[in-house]
């Protein structure tokens, strides 16, 4: 069961177009495994278009009765649906095609939001892999993490923010347990290990590096923006 989401300000500045398309992305993809947030997108999107409606359009077509009266009785109907039906311009529904990633042998179908966005290479330290999703939106960057099954993350803060959204499997940390469609976010308010017993795939977006700090992890912070 899905338990964590965006906040409202982030589905309402999705609604309005207003954050970049890794952070769209990652909203979408958990939507389409969200009723719940579908719902609220749905009717914020309906709320948004009827005020632009309103605000913009609306007094553009008022009419008086009238009008609206002759207008109507100068419609030729039966032309103009022999028209539509005789048209060659009526549109092709194109098949959905899914698109796959495979990581350590297995493979996983991505999510449509990702469909037409170009992968790079894998790199691998340990049990982790990683695929960069090239956005090219300079310091944020988005990518693909395979955690194999007992791998995790070493112990870590933020410089920035980091979103995680579950696209399979799932992991734990000190806070609980995440499954698939899980959205966390994150920043440098917050400290945490995350560990994945059976493996999973997740979509990751930062905009900084990671800074490990327990331990001899600390060595690892100059490659912390490896990993996301």
């Amino acid at each position: 069961m899905i338990n964590h989401h965006p906040k409202f300000e982030l589905i309402q500045a999705f609604v309005n177009g207003d954050l970049p398309a890794s952070l769209s992305a990652g909203i979408a993809i958990h939507a389409d495994m969200c009723p719940v947030c579908q719902q609220t997108i749905a009717q914020f999107t309906e709320q948004v278009a009827e005020n632009s409606f309103e605000e913009e359009y609306l007094d553009r077509f008022i009419i008086d009765d009238n009008e609206a009266l002759e207008a109507i009785a100068t419609i030729d109907f039966d032309h103009m649906i022999d028209n539509i039906v005789e048209s060659s311009d009526i549109a092709v529904v194109v098949p959905k095609v899914e698109k796959t990633v495979s990581f350590n042998d297995t493979t996983y179908t991505l999510p449509a939001a990702l469909n037409s966005m170009e992968m790079g290479k894998h790199a691998q330290i340990g049990k982790l892999t990683r695929a960069r999703i090239q956005l090219n939106e300079n310091e944020i960057h988005s990518s693909l993490l395979h955690i194999q099954p007992g791998g995790g993350v070493p112990e870590h803060t933020h410089k920035g923010f980091e979103l995680t959204v579950l696209l399979a499997g799932s992991f734990h940390d000190e806070s609980g347990e995440y499954v698939k469609g899980d959205f966390i976010m994150l920043d440098s308010s917050h400290q945490h290990h995350p560990i994945s017993s059976n493996g999973c795939l997740c979509y990751t977006v930062a905009n900084d590096a990671l800074h490990f700090t327990h331990g001899i992890n600390k060595l690892l912070n100059p490659i912390g923006s490896f990993i996301y």
